[in-house]
């Protein structure tokens, strides 16, 4: 109860909870809570394997024998960033995932399979081998597909890679229209300069989002060739024409970078198919915000956030009673937890 309570509020909160509902003679404070909580994530993560490069399995001719996959897995990330307890006036960055197993009408009549998963970007050494066992836990098969979303950041693209020979890598449409949105807030400046010309470089931007829609990278760069013309004329006029000029730059690096992991977004809509991680964001917000409270502002050690996102992840994972129970047979555990829904 400790190690869940912890994971769910405040160190405080928690010491409260169990001083009030616990028959406890010994005395507890906030550093024993914190000292108690991590060290339950300490064994956590003493249990994980040794990272390894790639984590497919075997080889073709041994797929071929497997028994045809059930279901399909969707993988979004992305991220936050909390306050650097340390380094006061920095950040650092926090991975957070979501794996979604889900099976086709009639398939073997069973409900979706959710995981969540997260670590410190910069202190975390086995990331790799952290979403193996998440997928690996939910039954993958090297013969089954499995699509994987996120925002084309290199570090997050390397942790897709050699997952599985079946993976599609999509980048994350939510984030591209970002960019695009940022775009069309320019075009808006341009039209109080002048209003005809601007008004047509807002559809020029248009334009240019419907080739990303349709997965047309070559014209979509075609198309920010013919923006960067057209707003020369406003070189004197418009105040904030070096950042506009810095934006479609930015764009034109990012789609190069990226050009491989761009499909075409309105076909696979049409099917139903995940085009974005605006699941994840949600995930970040559960797993992140709400614990470590960006709002408040609170400071957070790396190895602090890390360990107590382990124990928070298996909460919401439903997995912390299983693991006690694993580790303390006889513990006697009468409530069965669920998973938190997505």
């Amino acid at each position: 109860m400790e190690a869940k309570w912890s994971s769910l509020v405040s160190y405080g909160l928690s010491l409260d909870a169990l001083q009030d509902f616990l028959p406890l003679d010994l005395t507890l404070d906030v550093k024993t809570i914190r000292y108690d909580t991590l060290k339950v994530a300490k064994r956590l993560e003493a249990e994980l394997g040794d990272e390894q490069p790639g984590c497919i399995e075997g080889d073709p001719s041994d797929w071929d024998l497997l028994p045809p996959p059930h279901g399909s897995f969707t993988v979004g990330i992305d991220g936050g960033y909390l306050r650097n307890w340390a380094d006061k006036k920095h950040k650092f960055a926090v991975i957070v995932g979501k794996s979604i197993r889900r099976f086709e009408e009639g398939e073997e009549d069973k409900t979706p399979s959710l995981k969540r998963f997260g670590f410190v970007q910069t202190l975390d050494t086995k990331s790799k081998r952290r979403l193996y066992e998440v997928l690996h836990a939910q039954d993958l098969q090297m013969n089954q597909e499995i699509t994987f979303l996120s925002d084309g950041d290199d570090t997050l693209r390397a942790l897709q890679l050699e997952m599985s020979p079946k993976a599609t890598h999509i980048l994350d449409w939510f984030h591209l229209t970002m960019k695009l949105t940022v775009l069309g807030q320019f075009g808006k400046g341009l039209v109080h300069c002048d209003a005809v010309l601007g008004e047509a470089i807002r559809d020029q931007i248009e334009r240019l989002k419907w080739s990303l829609w349709h997965g047309q990278v070559d014209k979509a760069l075609g198309k920010i060739d013919d923006l960067e013309s057209a707003i020369e004329p406003f070189s004197e006029t418009y105040a904030r024409f070096n950042q506009l000029v810095k934006a479609l730059a930015e764009l034109r690096t990012y789609l190069v970078n990226n050009r491989y992991l761009i499909p075409n977004y309105g076909e696979r809509y049409r099917n139903g198919q995940a085009i974005a991680t605006g699941f994840v964001e949600s995930t970040v917000n559960e797993v992140v915000s709400k614990r470590f409270c960006k709002k408040q502002q609170m400071q957070w050690s790396k190895e602090g956030a890390h360990l107590l996102l382990q124990t928070r992840l298996r909460t919401l994972n439903g997995e912390l009673g299983a693991i006690f129970k694993r580790w303390y047979p006889d513990m006697d555990l009468e409530v069965e937890e669920i998973p938190v829904a997505a």
